[in-house]
């Protein structure tokens, strides 16, 4: 499995074949790859990916070693992608947007806008109550507990609470167009996440046909 780092540009649109196409751009890569992982030695096969160079200043001891012993400069951003071969791939190559191709199809997680402490109405959907002057149940919960028996609220009950922040992974978007020069990369539809966040590429696990 193909894997990149990258970080959210923003969204825009692409006209292909006289159709207009929404696309989100990110700015994936180049990584570098800082560790191999076998299933003989760590019980699955893996690579790991160092984005953003950073200075040695800014790494803890513990990490400026492992940098160290890979031969390769400080990175802010190290992320796991599972490979089906890690010999495949060597400590300190680089990977840019190039191992993907226009018109295939990716998976791409990104971490949800984080919105605060926010009601069952913002957060869940609810409808609310009569918003007339009389009624004194406009954005309130409703009932949340039981009768005498259980005599309790059940676990995952909708209710008010941190709303966002979430890893949220979107199936089968398209690469709609790849820019090698300036590691740009345009999926056809949205990515969750705010404008520069991070986000993770993969190859899809099941792509379209």
């Amino acid at each position: 499995m193909k894997g990149l780092i990258g970080r959210k540009v923003g969204m825009t649109r692409l006209f292909v074949d006289g159709v207009s196409v929404p696309v989100t751009v990110i700015k994936a890569g180049p990584c570098v790859v800082v560790q191999k992982k076998t299933a003989e030695t760590d019980g699955y096969n893996a690579i790991q990916l160092g984005f953003e160079e950073v200075p040695e200043r800014k790494v803890n001891k513990p990490m400026l070693g492992h940098f160290t012993r890979a031969k390769v400069k400080p990175h802010r951003i190290l992320k796991e992608f599972r490979v089906d071969n890690p010999d495949e791939y060597e400590v300190g190559q680089v990977i840019d947007v190039s191992i993907f191709s226009e018109g295939e199809y990716v998976d791409v997680t990104g971490w949800s806008k984080g919105r605060g402490f926010a009601g069952a109405m913002k957060r869940w959907g609810f409808s609310g109550g009569p918003r007339s002057h009389g009624s004194k149940f406009h954005r309130g919960l409703g009932s949340t507990g039981q009768h005498t028996e259980p005599a309790r609220t059940f676990k995952g009950k909708k209710m008010p609470g941190r709303y966002g922040n979430e890893r949220v992974t979107i199936l089968n978007l398209q690469v709609v167009k790849i820019d090698k020069e300036n590691n740009l990369i345009a999926v056809k539809g949205g990515v969750p996440g705010a404008r520069g966040g991070l986000v993770l590429i993969r190859s899809a696990k099941r792509p379209r046909k």
